[in-house]
């Protein structure tokens, strides 16, 4: 199999679908390997290191799309890549496509094999390629949150960890799951006052045995999510559903509800978001300020850690590309029900329930099609 790895498009998009390390692994593999020029510059990665692992180097994303059976890519196909897009080719990447129809309709017209990184699901419902960049996103949330506090980004000009003889600054994160738990362990780390919401009684008593008191717990409803939007310097958006597109657990009215100079950032924006007033932004203009509060929603976070993000997606994508490489698409799909759910569209049909449940359109499983 000829496998492509595309320089990545979206704003400030610095991280690249594989690492040399990950090339070597599919050159050993048996498979061919085709790396756009300069793909992995924003991560630190030159050309001639996927050389040395045993790839070619192409001039052009068209190059790469054309000479491959299997593209591995980081965030979802732009409309500048959707001419590459062909019937047949396995694309392997973050899709997030709950939150664009229009891309679930040109991978359906253009009969592509989609795999979502964020769809892959064991069978204890957890989500191993997602889990590294959620952990990453989850501790950065805090990272930026803290930075738009201070005065000079508009905020209220609060420190999280506060000083000795005044309060630290409140922290709610609405959601317990990876990066909610992320989040919770920066915050605290800096100090702050953090407190969790979450649906599942048994998250919260996991939460409790590993903060202890250190972090409060909440059962997440709309009466608890409006008291503590309503006390919160920092609001943290970690919502997910997977496959569907992000409930919208914070109404416009709550938003209006907290300090004036607060901060929400919002994980759950590739997903759609989980507050009526989000909308997507990018790294060059991150937030836009709605009722007085600044919004962070960018839907590529982990970009700014390309380093750290790259490298660590590598060690999760590698071992199901491998797997592909080795045994098709079809083989390696019917033998693995993880990979199975990760796929997304597939000869022409939407084969991710939460996608065809999102856009009320049919869904067909995927193992009545191969």
């Amino acid at each position: 199999m000829i496998i492509g790895i595309p320089k990545e498009i979206k704003n400030h998009e610095y991280r690249v679908g594989v690492v040399p390390s990950g090339v070597r692994a599919l050159v050993e593999a048996g498979a061919k390997v085709v790396v756009e020029k300069s793909a992995g510059i924003g991560s630190n990665i030159a050309d001639r290191e996927y050389e040395e692992a045993g790839a070619k180097i192409l001039q052009s994303a068209e190059e790469v799309y054309n000479s491959s059976e299997m593209i591995i890519k980081v965030k979802e196909p732009l409309s500048a890549e959707y001419p590459f897009l062909r019937e047949g080719l396995i694309l392997y990447t973050y899709l997030h496509l709950a939150s664009s129809r229009e891309l679930t309709e040109e991978l359906i017209k253009r009969k592509v094999s989609a795999i979502g990184y964020e769809t892959i699901q064991l069978e204890n419902g957890s989500l191993p390629l997602l889990l590294p960049m959620s952990e990453i996103a989850g501790k950065l949330s805090i990272q930026v949150g803290a930075s738009f506090l201070e005065k000079e980004h508009g905020g209220r000009g609060i420190l999280l960890g506060g000083v000795p003889g005044v309060l630290p600054g409140k922290v709610t994160i609405i959601g317990g799951g990876t990066a909610g738990i992320n989040a919770a362990k920066v915050a605290c780390g800096m100090g702050a006052d953090v407190t969790i919401l979450d649906i599942r009684q048994e998250k919260m008593a996991y939460i409790d045995d590993i903060f202890g008191a250190r972090i409060k717990t909440l059962m997440s409803n709309s009466h608890n999510i409006e008291i503590s939007l309503s006390e919160a310097d920092l609001v943290v958006g970690a919502v997910l559903i997977p496959g569907k597109k992000a409930p919208v657990v914070i109404p416009k009215k709550l938003i209006s509800s907290m300090k004036k100079g607060s901060v929400f950032v919002d994980i759950a924006v590739d997903q759609g978001g989980c507050a009526e007033t989000t909308r997507p932004t990018t790294h060059s203009n991150p937030v836009f300020v709605e009722e007085g509060v600044t919004h962070y929603c960018v839907t590529n976070m982990p970009a700014a850690v390309a380093c750290t993000s790259t490298y660590a997606l590598t060690n999760v994508t590698i071992p199901y590309a491998v797997k592909i490489a080795v045994m098709g698409f079809k083989e390696a799909v019917k033998s693995d029900s993880a990979l199975g759910l990760g796929v997304n569209t597939f000869a022409g049909n939407i084969t991710c329930r939460g996608v065809a449940e999102s856009f009320s359109m049919n869904y067909t499983a995927v193992e009545n099609l191969l």
